[in-house]
């Protein structure tokens, strides 16, 4: 089977689903105009999805620190949460729309942002309440840890070695504790 072929079999088997609940492409397109206003809404269901597993996992936690950690054990046990299907949505929304979409891409840094920006509230909040070190800057953290957990989606992606993943995130979880 050609690459074609193979990539056209892909998208029947992952619409057909969508199609046998009875959506035609003018129920689709008669509540959105077109495929690009869909890709936006996908997205922005999927990161929030994403963000309600965090969110709930994160309130069974007592300290900042274990916060924090929740990042690392949902995106390591990915698999024990009802992560959106497909894995990561920054991570493949990026590769995705980097230079053909402006509007998804604007979506995905908004997302980026956000997700730095708390947390980097959550280290500062942390450094005031002397359960973390004084000095450290929250916002350089905020990123590397980040980094860290796409990185880690990516490399397991390419290569399919998931104690890559593991290794990576044993990495970001140090980075937490040494705070």
């Amino acid at each position: 089977m050609s690459k074609a072929e193979r990539t056209r079999q892909l998208i029947v088997e992952k619409t057909a689903p969508i199609f046998n609940t009875g959506l035609t492409k003018g129920s689709i397109y008669g509540n959105f105009a077109n495929k690009d206003e869909v890709a936006l809404a996908a997205f922005d269901h999927n990161i929030q999805k994403l963000q309600t597993i965090v969110r709930d996992e994160m309130v069974r936690q007592r300290t900042i620190r274990d916060q924090l950690l929740v990042y690392v054990r949902v995106y390591d046990n990915f698999m024990k949460h009802p992560f959106p299907v497909g894995g990561c949505p920054i991570l493949n929304t990026t590769t995705e729309a980097d230079s053909t979409h402006p509007q998804l891409k604007s979506k995905v840094n908004e997302a980026i942002i956000d997700w730095k920006d708390r947390v980097t509230r959550m280290i500062e909040k942390g450094v005031d309440a002397k359960e973390f070190k004084p000095g450290v800057n929250a916002e350089q953290t905020a990123l590397t840890l980040i980094a860290m957990i796409e990185g880690a989606i990516l490399i397991t992606m390419a290569t399919g070695k998931l104690n890559y993943r593991k290794a990576v995130m044993n990495s970001a979880e140090k980075l937490i504790m040494g705070l």
